[in-house]
């Protein structure tokens, strides 16, 4: 709230998206990274995540994966709804630019996008190391 010259009290309209839901069936990878953001080499250990930004027509989501030794963006997809599709493309493209080694570590919140099947079997094909969030909640 905002106070205002004239005594009246405003309130500010914040604008909020759910972009996680962990409540799902898919198994929850144990949490690998456990808050070791420094890294000495590129492709080390990638994070990743999903926002969302207000447009003039509706929302639209970006997922992006970063590499946390450089901080570069090494992987993005934009899309009009979150889906699975959008998670993996966004992955597609950082496996296409990077060409991870093997053991790369992969760090996600609880997500079902990120906890599905399908994005499970791209993570194991490029033998990559998956690490999720270890609580449901901001830990």
């Amino acid at each position: 709230m905002i106070p205002a010259a004239n005594a009246r009290v405003y309130r500010i309209e914040r604008r909020f998206r759910v972009t996680t839901q962990s409540r799902h069936p898919f198994p929850i990878a144990p949490n690998v990274l456990a808050r070791h953001f420094e890294r000495t080499e590129p492709d080390q250990a990638w994070v990743t995540d999903i926002t969302y930004i207000p447009t003039g027509e509706g929302w639209l989501y970006l997922a992006v994966i970063l590499d946390l030794c450089s901080r570069f963006a090494v992987g993005w997809a934009m899309n009009e709804r979150i889906t699975d599709d959008l998670t993996l493309d966004a992955l597609g493209m950082a496996l296409a630019r990077r060409r991870p080694p093997q053991g790369l570590l992969h760090h996600s919140d609880r997500g079902s996008q990120y906890a599905s099947g399908d994005y499970q079997r791209v993570l194991a094909q490029h033998g990559i190391v998956c690490s999720m969030r270890g609580c449901p909640a901001r830990c």
